[in-house]
């Protein structure tokens, strides 16, 4: 078995009903070829949130060691992501006072005004997950997306913080830990299901990325190529399933392999005849149920969570022509796949809805069902951990650059030869080349600086609390 390369990355979606590592790489044409994929069910994990350490630790295992062998590469860091619900959102707006205004902004301000959003005090065993500039504002000047190379005296800007219980996410890093894995990146998973489902057409247009997991419905907006609302909803496809079980007097196993082979969100469309039998428990006859009420039962927990999608995108103001979603909702995770779920979801919220597939990131040739829906925060997750590992050698490669910069010593050309008809050039003295020459070294500098901010920026804070974590014993 192969060590893991520094092109491979590795997500591991760590959810209520299965635990699921897989492994890829990004091929010539710039796809994700899926190199493996390992799948164990979820045994200690309640709604996002890790209730046995032993038995996810067992899961994780089980899981990793499939990919592993379905891979061929031996796993060692893994790109985790995180949801459940202890985790909530919230909008922040700070600013800075630049005393050097006649500097143009650079990559220290920005730094510093992100520092600035980690003071916000927070409940008590919250940590902050993610902090996302959505847009700044320099003097009287606002929706400014790249504020580098501005000359301004206040910068300003909205964010999206993301918080969760730091509990929540050490107990993750421990079982991860525990495994023998190594926490390269941990990411809000409906960002992560957001990589590998929706457009950049869409980002910008305005999308609800819906994912229903086992036990929780992740939401996360996005606008004009801008992450503007996350939300966690502590309903899940388990839910819909306790109902069948308890509706219909059956086991847990059978209520959920009626549901995915049998239900419907739609009650309408199934007879009062249609019966389906299972089998009774041990000496009993065989239990018949009428499809007609298991896509009642269905219908109405679907119901009850579609509704409560449609008061979150409300509450961020979808139906206001400024944050209107042109492209609508997209759904994702095991859920989705209910049948009958998007016309539901179109006719609660008035909006368009599809099903969101990974076929648009995924090179040809691989399993549909890695393009399925319930695969989509693992092929984010790979995804995430791929566009590090890129930020990452980027970094070294402008620092590298720099350095060397500053090693070698200012050549000046010598000064051009006097104008002629054959060479029909102006003269420049070697003062003028010695400036020219300076100029272009600073607009060098200045470039790299908006290339290594534009790629780090973003992972600060993300940076520092993995760190602080993996520290955790």
């Amino acid at each position: 078995m192969k060590s893991q390369k520094s092109n491979i990355a590795v997500g591991l979606d760590i959810g209520t009903t299965k635990i699921v590592a897989m492994v890829g790489r990004k091929n010539e044409h710039g796809k994700l070829e899926i190199l493996g994929v390992g799948r164990a069910k979820s045994l200690g994990v309640h709604r996002g949130v890790v209730n046995n350490i032993t038995q996810t630790i067992n899961s994780i295992k089980e899981a990793v060691a499939q990919a592993e062998a379905d891979s061929g590469y031996k796993i060692k860091d893994v790109t985790v992501g995180i949801a459940g619900q202890h985790i909530r959102s919230l909008q922040h707006s700070d600013y800075i006072t630049r005393n050097n205004f006649e500097e143009v902004i650079d990559e220290n301000d920005l730094k510093k005004l992100i520092q600035q959003v980690y003071k916000l005090v927070m409940l008590p065993g919250e940590e902050i997950i993610h902090v996302l500039p959505q847009e700044f504002k320099v003097d009287s000047e606002g929706e400014i997306t790249e504020p580098m190379g501005m000359y301004g005296s206040r910068l300003e800007a909205n964010f999206h913080v993301v918080v969760g219980q730091i509990t929540s996410i050490k107990n993750i890093a421990r079982c991860v830990k525990s495994a023998g894995l190594n926490l390269a990146d941990i990411t809000l998973e409906p960002i992560a299901s957001s990589m590998a489902s929706l457009s950049q057409e869409e980002k910008e247009a305005g999308v609800a990325l819906v994912d229903i997991g086992g036990g929780t419905t992740d939401i996360a907006v996005f606008k004009d190529n801008i992450i503007r609302h996350t939300s966690v909803i502590p309903f899940g496809g388990n839910v819909i399933s306790d109902d069948i079980k308890t509706g219909c007097s059956i086991i847990e196993r059978q209520a959920e392999q009626l549901k995915v082979k049998f239900g419907s969100a739609w009650p309408g469309e199934n007879k009062e005849s249609e019966i389906v039998a299972i089998p009774g428990l041990r000496g009993r006859e065989p239990k018949e149920i009428s499809l007609k009420k298991l896509s009642q039962i269905i219908h109405a927990r679907v119901h009850e969570i579609l509704e409560q999608i449609h008061m979150e995108l409300k509450h961020y103001g979808c139906d206001e022509q400024k944050k209107k979603l042109i492209a609508g909702i997209v759904l994702t995770g095991g859920g989705s796949k209910l049948k009958h779920i998007r016309q539901l979801t179109e006719y609660i919220t008035g909006m368009d809805a599809r099903i969101g597939y990974s076929n648009e990131h995924i090179a040809g040739g691989q399993s549909d069902l890695i393009q399925s829906p319930e695969f989509a925060t693992a092929v984010g997750l790979v995804m995430k951990g791929i566009e590090k590992q890129e930020d990452d050698a980027f970094e070294e490669e402008i620092l590298l650059q720099e350095e060397m910069a500053r090693q070698q010593p200012i050549n000046v050309e010598p000064s051009r030869p006097a104008p002629t008809p054959e060479n029909n050039t102006t003269a420049e003295t070697p003062k003028q080349a010695e400036q020219a020459q300076e100029e272009e070294k600073k607009k060098k500098v200045r470039a790299q600086e908006t290339m290594r901010t534009k790629s780090s920026i973003f992972q600060i804070w993300t940076d520092k609390f993995i760190k602080m974590i993996n520290e955790t014993d």
